[in-house]
């Protein structure tokens, strides 16, 4: 790398410390901005510094949005009876793919993880409670990942969820054991969705 000019090596060093992507990668990936348009690359540029700019947490669900409430909080034809917790937005993004749910969503942006401090202060564990506590919902479907941190998750939240008039399931068949939500197939994520069951 040491080779490259210093304007090549500091983009192969942004690069790399994106997740998933080596040094080798990095540096593919800036020969290619390099090659490309300057335009393309201005475009490039321009998008990230929007995605800091404009995306935020929305203030009911804590999915990704740019307005204050998301596009599925603020769609009237989704059923407020139903509310899927998932620990990040791309586990919504994939269940919605399916097209096996049409309720709301509440995005707990983590799992619990003792081990490396995540305790249920460090998730918005608080918030779904006071969700639930303002009555309305009828079922809450338990879909953090099947990894030891999800089922930790799950079985936290079952706890705390015992006290509530509200129907508590978990996504069932399909979805492996130490399965990560985002690589799922959406058939199997709609089946899983569809034969939930009851904690």
């Amino acid at each position: 790398m040491n080779h490259y000019p210093t304007s090549i090596r500091q983009v192969i060093r942004q690069l790399s410390k994106l997740p998933g992507i080596g040094e080798k990668t990095a540096e593919r990936l800036a020969m290619y901005i390099l090659r490309s348009s300057r335009s393309d690359a201005e475009q490039l540029a321009r998008s990230i510094g929007e995605l800091k700019d404009k995306v935020r947490l929305c203030s009911i669900c804590f999915s990704l949005s740019e307005e204050e409430r998301c596009g599925i909080c603020s769609n009237p034809s989704r059923d407020e009876r139903l509310l899927c917790v998932v620990e990040q937005p791309a586990d919504m993004v994939s269940i919605e793919k399916s097209g096996a749910y049409n309720g709301r969503y509440h995005v707990l942006q983590g799992a619990l993880s003792p081990m490396d401090g995540i305790g249920p202060d460090a998730i918005r564990i608080k918030e779904l409670i006071a969700r639930i506590g303002e009555g309305g919902i009828q079922e809450v479907i338990l879909a953090t990942g099947t990894h030891v941190e999800g089922e930790a998750t799950a079985s936290y939240l079952l706890g705390l969820l015992e006290k509530f008039p509200v129907k508590v399931t978990r996504i069932a068949s399909g979805v492996p054991i130490g399965g990560d939500l985002k690589y799922i197939d959406q058939v199997t994520l709609k089946r899983a969705m569809e034969t939930r069951y009851a904690l």
